[in-house]
Order: structure tokens, then sequence, then C-alpha cells
């Protein structure tokens, strides 16, 4: 794994990938070619794992339909694959509140996922899913990033978080094209 090593309240980033990922977002044509640079840099920097976004298609009372919008493993996890959750714990944090979800070992990721079976067969141990929000606070897509190891660090928290907010235009421009 190319991950740094920096300690768990440092982030530390590889200032090549930093700039090519400066250079090629606002150059981005369109989602899939922002995804994949973020992707780039999400191996190089985290290592193995599935990356996706899911497009919060639409809430009631009682479910939320998630459509997947972008995969890093679309074999696996094809886009437009739509899953259809019940309010949870998990759907009123991430999903209501726009509240990261930090998932870590089998048991967490069987707690949320109907799919934990895939997941664990990739090699997947530990899941954050990041809320994209409107200026109003409201959670229009997920950005989530599933890992090989058990427990992600604080370091490998803030990197997530802020490759999610880096990408948030291009997820808002593809979600309101369609």
């Amino acid at each position: 794994m190319n991950k740094v090593q920096c300690g768990d309240a440092t982030v530390c980033l590889p200032a090549e990938r930093c700039l090519a990922l400066c250079q090629q977002l606002p150059r981005a044509v369109d989602l899939d070619s922002a995804m994949r640079s973020a992707e780039q840099f999400r191996q190089a920097v985290l290592g193995n794992g599935l990356m996706t976004v899911n497009w919060v298609h639409s809430v009631s009372a009682e479910r939320i339909k998630l459509q997947r919008i972008w995969s890093s493993m679309p074999q696996e996890y094809p886009v437009g694959g739509t899953k259809v959750k019940v309010m949870t714990d998990w759907t009123r944090q991430l999903l209501l509140r726009s509240e990261t979800f930090v998932g870590e070992g089998t048991a967490a990721l069987e707690a949320v996922f109907d799919d934990v079976r895939l997941i664990v067969s990739m090699g997947l141990r530990a899941v954050v899913n990041v809320p994209l929000v409107r200026q109003d606070g409201s959670c229009f897509a997920t950005f989530n990033v599933l890992g090989t190891h058990e427990r992600w660090t604080a370091a490998d928290r803030g990197v997530i978080s802020l490759l999610a907010e880096l990408v948030r235009p291009h997820v808002a421009a593809h979600v309101s094209l369609n």
C-alpha cells in the first residue's frame, strides 16, 4: 500500500498527487472523469478499496431510495443500481441529519448493509459514508469509501471527507442534469 504514515492526528498527503488532482478536477468534463481522478487519488493515499456515490433519489416518511451514480467497481456495484432503505439509525444519521457515518469491522457493516456478504468477500472491512449536502444542510448524495482494514485513522477520515467535498460540485452538477 502506498499510504503515507504521518500519525493519527496529522494528515500528510503526497504533493504530486494533490497537484495532479487540483489540475484534473476543474478540467473534468463529466462526473465519470472527476470521479476517476478522485479514485486515483484515493487509491494512492488510502490503498485498496471501493468508492461509490449514491444519489438520494426520493425520501418519504418511511423509506429513502438511493441510486448509485458512480462506482470504482462497476461489475460488483453497477452504476444505476438502486436500493431502498427504511428508517434506521444509519439512515437518520447520514441521510436525514447529514452526519458522516463511520463503520469499522464486520459487525458494524452487518448492522447497516444488506449486501455485507459481497462486501466482506471483496476483502472490505470498514466504511466511511460522507453526506454531500446542499447549502441548506440537506443531504442530496453520499460519498462512500470502503477499505480493507478494520479501522480508519483520523487522518483517513479527514482525507475521505476532503475528497468528498472536492467532488461535491461535480456530483451536484450531475444530479441536476438528471
